[in-house]
């Protein structure tokens, strides 16, 4: 089973979406966009940017987690990770991101 996108509406009307990995995992969480339209503009951005890996900032917590954020081209935050206990692991979530992203399904569960 492929890697899908989940749309999503939250108690306050706003809509986000997580990328799962195929064994369901959240692999990236958007922001809360007012508009349903708005969401889906950021499931195609984060289709289109996915494969660059000059798109991915790597961070660290205060807390010294690891994660990393998406970007487009213009610099506007799509997409952030859960947090990883080492650069491998966040490394593999963005492999994974890679992979899954392009091409992922869009189930609206709004």
């Amino acid at each position: 089973m492929p890697g899908k996108f989940e749309l999503k509406k939250s108690a306050d009307g706003q809509f986000f979406f997580n990328l799962k990995a195929a064994n369901g995992q959240v692999i990236l969480s958007s922001e809360r966009y007012t508009e349903k339209r708005s969401a889906n503009d950021g499931i195609t951005s984060v289709q289109t940017n996915a494969p660059d890996d000059g798109r991915y900032q790597r961070k660290e917590s205060a807390g010294g987690q690891l994660f990393f954020v998406l970007t487009a081209t213009n610099g506007q935050t799509i997409g952030t990770s859960e947090m990883y206990t080492s650069a491998a692991a966040r490394d593999q979530g963005i492999e994974s991101v890679k992979t899954n992203a392009p091409g992922a399904p869009t189930d609206d569960l709004t």
